[in-house]
């Protein structure tokens, strides 16, 4: 159990139902409400009157911040007063730095025409470039110089500095000064320089003063006594708590809220799913992203003339190709989707199209992974969770890129009834007890089904997967004559259901309110069902 923190920054942690009695008498036996750094802070504020905070906080051996937290502290207990004060300072920028090193344009032409009794407009560009025309206005304006017949006559015969026309420079050079401290002429010069670029530069500073609050009483013996601002549980064991002084205690005082970091809840639901899968003896597999259309439709007995490999389904990769150099596959699907080769089937009747099979795209679902394990040879319950893409426009329960779960078995008595028995244990790990499954079609799956669950949230049936029997098109070229079963579905419609969200894209906006607030997944996984 945790207590705390008051407004003295005191926490108490103590175990559960240890001594309640106990910490119950401490509020009665905590007399003076002063943290420690409070206390120093109140004995250098009486020693030095009415001060700035960064003088109170030396004296007191505080840091800033330690000072700053501890006024808050104080103002909330009455006890000090807080002014602030609020001062526009100038100080020197690049431009004024340079004119006091190497004298401001106007004077360097002034002096340039002083040593030589009179200066021609064209050497003043010379010298000066950019600059002549600005110096030139200027020194006429101060009755520095005249002008006769493009040229240009000192009217003293004194050298100048800077600091001879702007006096506040000769002030402000040595460093940042208070506007208020300025006379009138010097600030009459200061609106004259803000004019120019980055002669001078202003700010404002901000001066913290602290005194002890009107009708305050401090009592200096309470300053220097020593309290106990942590209850241990040692400290309750022993008993030690009746003979020492502690700080008040404020136990009403709420928490405030943490905010640790968090697994994203996609990432939660795919390690679940994964860990799910595991359990019921499956083997996780990956494979990449970018694939064929002769893996990603071809393989799967998808016609080349389907929708689903329409350019408005199906992100492809511009001017880009992927080739199948087993010629062997090749040939046997590209049999299959003419007359069915020895299927059983007739295929779809057409004359398959090389070129189009060599397109390369985003890959539409996972399947492209299963089906090549086959392929390669591979048996038992396999799985792979991955990211498909579709080329659909987002909504509110569509995206363009989403996680699917893709499962096959190749195993001895492996049936329809099984396929099924896999899916209810599934669904039964997440917490779905109710589950159905409804016959539909597929290209590549003989029989399919859809797998249902039932929500109790939305009291209504929910399709979530579509599973069946690879057909013999699929699997035969692919080197297996015997069943597959396969399923596969969205996780993002799945993480709807389980954490309750209307709207598919708050898994990917990064709000903030959302990733903090979203309720965990808190499953208690049983053994293998099938």
């Amino acid at each position: 159990m945790y207590y705390g923190p008051n407004i003295n920054n005191v926490s108490v942690r103590i175990k559960p139902n240890l001594y309640i009695d106990a910490v119950k008498d401490l509020r009665k036996m905590g007399q003076v409400a002063l943290h420690p750094l409070e206390k120093k802070f109140l004995k250098s504020l009486l020693k030095l009157g009415e001060s700035k905070l960064e003088e109170i906080a030396q004296d007191a051996g505080l840091s800033m911040d330690q000072a700053r937290r501890v006024v808050e502290w104080l103002k909330e207990k009455k006890l000090v007063e807080v002014k602030v004060d609020e001062k526009q300072i100038v100080e020197l920028d690049e431009n004024g730095k340079k004119a006091i090193a190497e004298g401001a344009p106007e004077i360097k032409l002034v002096n340039e025409a002083v040593k030589k009794g009179k200066l021609d407009i064209s050497e003043a560009k010379r010298l000066l470039g950019n600059e002549a025309g600005v110096a030139l206005g200027i020194a006429i304006k101060k009755g520095l110089v005249k002008i006769s017949q493009n040229l240009i006559f000192p009217v003293s015969d004194k050298q100048l500095n800077t600091t001879d026309v702007y006096k506040i420079l000769e002030k402000i050079s040595s460093g940042p000064i208070c506007i208020e401290d300025l006379n009138s002429e010097e600030i009459a010069e200061l609106e004259e320089l803000k004019k120019r670029p980055r002669f001078v530069r202003l700010s404002i500073v901000k001066e913290t003063k602290v005194k002890v609050a009107e009708g305050a009483k401090i009592d200096p013996k309470i300053l220097e006594s020593e309290e106990i601002t942590l209850l241990t549980s040692g400290i309750l064991a022993s008993g030690k708590w009746q003979e020492l002084k502690f700080s008040e205690i404020d136990l009403s005082q709420p928490v405030p809220a943490a905010f640790p970091a968090r697994i994203h809840p996609l990432s939660e639901l795919i390690s679940l799913i994964k860990e799910i899968m595991e359990s019921l003896g499956f083997t996780e597999i990956e494979g990449p992203v970018i694939r064929s259309s002769f893996w990603n439709f071809d393989v799967l007995f998808t016609p080349q003339d389907h929708p689903a490999r329409d350019m408005h389904d199906t992100f492809y990769l511009k001017d880009i190709t992927i080739e199948e150099k087993d010629t062997d596959i090749v040939n046997k699907v590209k049999s299959v989707h003419e007359n069915g080769w020895i299927t059983g089937s007739t295929g779809w009747g057409y004359v398959w199209d090389q070129k189009a099979a060599w397109k390369a795209l985003l890959r539409t679902h996972t399947t492209t992974i299963t089906s090549e394990a086959i392929y390669r040879g591979m048996s038992g319950r396999i799985f792979t969770v991955g990211r498909v893409f579709r080329n659909e426009k987002p909504d509110f329960k569509h995206l363009v890129e989403l996680h699917q779960l893709d499962a096959i078995v190749i195993e001895e008595g492996a049936s329809i009834r099984r396929l099924m028995g896999f899916l209810t244990a599934f669904y039964k790990k997440l917490g779905f007890e109710k589950v159905k499954f409804w016959p539909t079609f597929f290209p590549y799956t003989e029989p399919s089904m859809q797998s249902m669950i039932y929500s109790e949230k939305l009291n209504d049936w929910i399709e979530l997967c579509g599973m069946g029997i690879f057909r013999p098109e699929v699997t035969k070229p692919l080197g297996y004559d015997g069943p597959v079963l396969a399923w596969g579905m969205g996780l993002e419609r799945l993480a709807m259901l389980i954490y309750d969200v209307e709207n598919i894209r708050e898994f990917y906006e990064n709000r903030l309110s959302f990733l903090r607030s979203y309720k965990s997944i808190n499953l208690k996984l049983k053994g293998p069902l099938v």
